[in-house]
């Protein structure tokens, strides 16, 4: 275990060298650069000489592998650079930002366990039956929505209409958080349901419940301790994919409801050409996805007895 845990976390270092360059790359080649953007914002005309030594304040007359190196060198020595907009520290803007992504994707994971576990459970005992159409209909419904559109009939019923939450999210606290992490559930309660009855369905068809139920077994035990113990392995996966994207951020959900977390920072940052800023989020996200897989990875050995019986050694 120890040394399966060793050789994934080694694998993160040349993973992130890869993803560092390419991403950097790629901005590079995408257009116009910061000083560019922000004449074209102000609507300022500055002329070439002005423009050139701007860009040479900053580091971009240099070559891209220069300009590539003098950030990773600086980044290995846990500088970050400061923001072309803001001139402020990337490291601190980005950790000003967490907080609210962290909130945003506790709530919005406690919503989706609360919701689809329980329904997608019902479900499959339910086969069949009316209860099982109408949740299924459900289900449906929800993956077909988009999350804008869920946005803006939440914020016209709940906000606008009922006033129970505000309609933008001023400050980090469980009332503005509320819609956002609603929109969030509500898409991923959808898709996540129809998972768990599926899997639900694929272990109640096996001959140990068979044997429960011949034996006297009352059938709510039999679904507790044994049925969802062998169901949390589906169940662990997506809520750990999950936790993946949402500790991203969600940038269409954050910006139409104005949450100050990373996924708004990002689109900020990408539309005003800020690269350190994007570079820590891009730095942020493939940190994120390797955690996540590594901890999935180690939790099937503690929930699926066959994985730790099978005599794989890692």
């Amino acid at each position: 275990m120890k040394k399966y845990a060793f050789r994934r976390l080694l694998q993160l270092i040349p993973i992130l060298f890869a993803i560092t360059f390419l991403s950097y790359g790629m901005m590079r080649i995408a257009g116009s650069d910061v000083v560019t953007q922000k004449m074209e914002n102000t609507g300022q005309i500055l002329s070439e000489d002005k423009l050139n030594a701007a860009r040479e304040q900053l580091g971009l007359d240099k070559p891209f592998l220069t300009q590539y190196f003098v950030w990773l060198g600086k980044l290995l020595h846990g500088d970050m650079g400061n923001s072309y907009v803001s001139s402020l520290p990337v490291f601190d803007t980005f950790i000003s930002k967490l907080p609210a992504t962290l909130l945003l994707t506790v709530t919005s994971i406690l919503l989706t366990i609360i919701i689809s576990i329980p329904l997608g459970i019902l479900s499959a005992v339910k086969q069949n039956t009316i209860t099982d159409y109408l949740i299924r209909l459900c289900s449906f419904i929800g993956n077909s929505l988009p999350n804008f559109f869920v946005s803006l009939l939440l914020m016209y019923f709940l906000a606008i209409r009922l006033r129970i939450f505000p309609v933008i999210s001023k400050d980090v606290s469980l009332k503005s958080v509320a819609m956002p992490a609603i929109t969030l559930a509500i898409a991923m309660s959808a898709k996540y349901l129809r998972q768990v009855r599926a899997t639900v369905l694929d272990e109640l068809s096996k001959d140990y419940v068979a044997g429960a139920k011949a034996r006297g077994v009352k059938f709510s035990v039999t679904l507790w301790k044994s049925i969802m113990k062998a169901s949390l392995v589906t169940i662990i996966t997506l809520l750990m994919l999950s936790v993946g994207n949402l500790l991203g951020g969600t940038a269409i959900v954050e910006s139409i409801f104005m949450w100050d977390g990373v996924g708004k920072m990002a689109v900020d940052a990408i539309s005003m050409r800020d690269y350190p800023i994007i570079q820590a989020y891009v730095m942020w996200m493939a940190i994120i996805y390797v955690v996540v897989n590594l901890l999935t990875d180690l939790s099937y050995r503690f929930l699926d007895p066959r994985i730790r019986l099978g005599g794989v050694k890692q």
